[in-house]
């Protein structure tokens, strides 16, 4: 008898748990989990966006402050050069309009890093904590030495 009882008897309880229907269904929910998932992450195409007077940027998103500090010690927020007392204007401004604001990091490796520590500190002084630091995948792959 294929009912899962190892006796003859059809009164006896069932004593065996058949689980090769929960095995085939969590096998089924693993692979609907492991193709979605590939495909929200995977990279949209690059397109060429049109420009439109009326865009606005969505409030879920923060804004960023591009913070470029060059290989002669030169300070860049978002590409125009600046010096540190409009940067820290800039940046206290930009934390009134939005607490959430963050901050991207682009520093040249040949600069002293006690400038680089300054630009964090000032950003953590701001109250600007969510911060990155820009850095080339080159160097986290081979261990950053040279």
């Amino acid at each position: 008898m294929a009912g899962g009882s190892l006796g003859d008897d059809d009164d006896d309880l069932i004593t065996d748990i058949n689980v090769t229907p929960l095995v085939d269904v969590v096998l089924v929910l693993l692979i609907i989990l492991m193709v979605t998932a590939t495909a929200i992450v995977s990279k949209t195409l690059p397109v060429e966006l049109p420009n439109a007077s009326t865009s606005e940027t969505s409030p879920a998103t923060p804004r960023t402050l591009g913070i470029t500090i060059d290989e002669d010690g030169e300070l860049f927020l978002d590409r125009e050069p600046v010096s540190l007392s409009e940067l820290e204007s800039a940046v206290r401004e930009a934390h009134a309009e939005d607490p959430e604001v963050r901050a991207i990091l682009a520093a040249d490796g040949r600069i002293r890093h006690a400038r680089v520590v300054q630009i964090i500190d000032l950003l953590r002084r701001l109250e600007v904590t969510k911060f990155a630091i820009n850095v080339r995948e080159a160097d986290l792959e081979g261990g950053g030495a040279e």
